[in-house]
């Protein structure tokens, strides 16, 4: 694929294209070349990974006013995880512009999770220099929504009431509690009710025909207001 289809991929039109090759050029294919006037990614990719830092940490803000500090750290570290860009990388077809070694390509470079995180943030570094940081965010942030809603759906796949527990106690020091709230219905029929707290608050209550199944219940609840910033402690 030529620069110019990728480009076209991202949906930016570089003024200077230069700036989108080195972001595609590892470290590897400079070692290889004689007379490349353009040097590799890596300062790119390190003016990329903060301007990516700052844009997710104000996209958090503002969507979640009520959410404290530790759930948007959490939050913002899931969005920009390496395995996180480098999906985004592939989304983008970016590993096959990628300027790469033979050494590298052979030893299945192309698809390396950390080439391809790398070189993501070092076009997102591209893209700001050119275009400026209004374009980047219209570039980023569809992608982070799209990742977000990932991250919370695999949360509540999870184990709902380990992953309560977690958001909890970084976010806030506290262990969630459960409690029976009711029961009915046969022995061989019953439904209970369970309320899980954090503190000394109610944060949500859910229903099973097990004690069990209702905790968790309530667990995917609470997460689904987690995922709002609802949940206020």
């Amino acid at each position: 694929m030529e620069l110019n289809e990728f480009a076209e991929i991202l949906g930016v039109e570089f003024k200077q294209p230069d700036l989108l090759r080195q972001a595609l050029t590892h470290r590897s294919y400079i070692n290889e070349q004689t007379g490349e006037e353009i040097g590799d990614n890596e300062r790119l990719e390190f003016l990329g990974d903060a301007i990516l830092d700052f844009i997710t940490a104000d996209m958090l803000y503002v969507r979640f006013p009520d959410m404290p500090e530790g759930g948007m750290t959490r939050l913002r570290s899931a969005l920009v995880r390496t395995e996180a860009l480098a999906q985004m990388a592939i989304d983008c077809r970016l590993g096959e512009v990628l300027l790469i070694g033979k050494g590298e390509e052979n030893s299945g470079g192309r698809e390396r999770t950390n080439n391809l995180c790398r070189a993501f943030e070092a076009v997102i570094g591209a893209i700001y220099l050119d275009q400026g940081l209004d374009i980047v965010k219209g570039f980023i942030i569809p992608r982070l929504n799209q990742m977000q809603q990932y991250v919370m759906e695999a949360a509540i796949r999870k184990d709902a009431r380990s992953q309560l527990q977690e958001w909890s106690q970084a976010a806030h020091n506290l262990t969630p509690v459960y409690r029976t709230v009711s029961s009915s219905g046969p022995d061989h029929d019953k439904a209970f009710e369970v309320e899980v707290l954090i503190g000394t608050r109610v944060i949500s209550t859910g229903s099973g025909r097990s004690k069990q199944s209702a905790a968790q219940s309530a667990a995917i609840t609470a997460l689904e207001l987690v995922e709002s910033g609802q949940i206020e402690i």
